[in-house]
């Protein structure tokens, strides 16, 4: 169910690039696929099977994480960086193991799909021009709270990490 919208107080446009990049490497997984689909991912079959069972437990974890992060965050959910009317900070839930749990979900299912579609090399690529559009969302996302939050979100910042549990990415 989506969350009930709410007035914008501060928008960011640019952050339109961040998804546009993000849009394109799922486009490279879902269009460079291996021949046949479905076929290994690497040349041992155990390996592949071990493989294609981290990929559909890699695809639940995302699936549940997203929309974790975004029943926690409620009406504050966006495709576009904004703050809204009484914006506050969400610290808890997802939010307490990773700043950015949705761009986390994301890549999560991006690498899962890679796993079971895709030659490793597309996966390699389309990762890389996936952090580089989450990058520029997660900059835009940060200096808003940093502006409307202060000491709170940089307090938040040194203790959680953006994507990944216990690296600081």
């Amino acid at each position: 169910k989506k969350p009930e919208a709410a007035p914008d107080k501060v928008k960011v446009p640019k952050s339109f690039w961040g998804i546009a990049l993000q849009g394109v490497s799922f486009g490279l997984v879902w269009a460079l696929h291996r021949t046949p689909v479905f076929s290994p991912f690497v040349a041992s079959d155990a390996v592949n099977v071990v493989l294609q069972v981290f990929a559909v437990l890699l695809s639940i974890n995302s699936v549940w994480l997203s929309m974790s992060a975004i029943r926690e965050l409620g009406k504050q959910w966006s495709f576009q960086a904004r703050l809204i009317e009484d914006h506050q900070l969400v610290t808890s839930g997802v939010y307490g193991l990773v700043r950015h749990p949705i761009y986390t979900a994301m890549l999560g299912k991006l690498i899962a799909t890679g796993i079971v579609l895709s030659h490793w090399a597309v996966v390699l690529g389309a990762v890389v021009i996936f952090l580089i559009g989450t990058t520029i969302r997660t900059r835009l996302e940060e200096h808003l709270l940093a502006g409307a939050f202060g000491a709170s979100f940089e307090k938040w910042k040194a203790r959680v990490p953006a994507l990944i549990p216990g690296l600081k990415f």
